[in-house]
């Protein structure tokens, strides 16, 4: 596939993952703002609201009920709201459903921050296992969404981080979360055709990512190298799932920055 036009839009549209209100992309915003982008994050269906407003309705139904193909639908109308297809940056869950909109050939490129892979994409490392058991909620009510605790987001999130980060990060960002969004990334809602010719992707994984280890967003990777588009990776030493608010995350930024600008070339 070719690189994308010097017409390539100058919006970005934020996509955020789960377990995390919209606000953890703040810092993101202003800096690609004053590098002349336009950006929105708008967050997640029933997640309108501050994280400690939304943590005090724990447990909510109208976010245990969202889904992720119907997540995925939602941004797809948001993205397809543009005149010119904006750039499509997404991480966790984000990450997926920046991949599944590229699928359906929206967006002008796309940027997947430790993404949750496709469909048949696995690990059984100890850290993801551990890291992603208790939303699966595969003992309790799907009506009722769940919470990450903080010993939970100190393990699957903060790792490595001073406990006095750890507990700034987790009143400021942690919020409730749906078990179904979770358990439907093992479905074929999240279904990839890794034949298919997609706008150019940049997969970004981190060496301390409990939650999701580097070496499954490697594997992502290699699925997506199967086919003829632009599709690159890059590792970075000593990020973990909380890489957009980690003190590294402007060299993250400035990474992905250029990287958008040498498919503009």
């Amino acid at each position: 596939m070719e690189s994308m036009s010097s017409s390539l839009s100058k919006s970005v549209l934020f996509i955020t993952g789960a377990f995390v209100g919209n606000n953890c992309w703040d810092d993101w915003r202003i800096y690609f703002e004053s590098k002349g982008y336009n950006t929105i994050a708008p967050p997640w269906p029933h997640k309108g609201a501050p994280p400690e407003e939304l943590r005090n309705r724990q447990p909510d139904a109208g976010i245990a009920s969202n889904r992720l193909a119907a997540l995925t639908d939602y941004y797809a109308r948001i993205a397809q709201g543009f005149t010119v297809p904006p750039i499509l940056i997404g991480h966790s869950i984000g990450g997926l459903i920046v991949q599944l909109l590229l699928q359906r050939e929206i967006g002008a490129c796309g940027i997947a921050i430790h993404p949750v892979p496709p469909q048949g994409i696995i690990t059984f490392k100890f850290s993801f296992l551990k890291a992603g058991w208790g939303a699966l909620g595969i003992f309790s009510s799907t009506k009722k969404s769940y919470l990450m605790s903080f010993r939970g987001w100190q393990y699957a999130f903060t790792n490595g981080m001073t406990c006095d980060e750890q507990k700034e990060s987790y009143y400021r960002f942690a919020i409730p979360e749906s078990k179904l969004v979770v358990r439907d990334t093992i479905t074929s809602a999240a279904k990839i055709n890794f034949e298919k010719t997609h706008a150019p992707l940049l997969i970004t994984s981190g060496t301390d990512d409990h939650s999701i280890p580097a070496s499954l967003n490697y594997s992502n990777y290699k699925k997506h190298k199967q086919g003829n588009s632009i599709t690159d990776y890059k590792e970075f030493e000593g990020r973990n799932h909380f890489v957009l608010g980690q003190a590294t995350w402007k060299e993250d930024a400035d990474y992905i920055l250029n990287w958008i600008q040498q498919q503009i070339l």
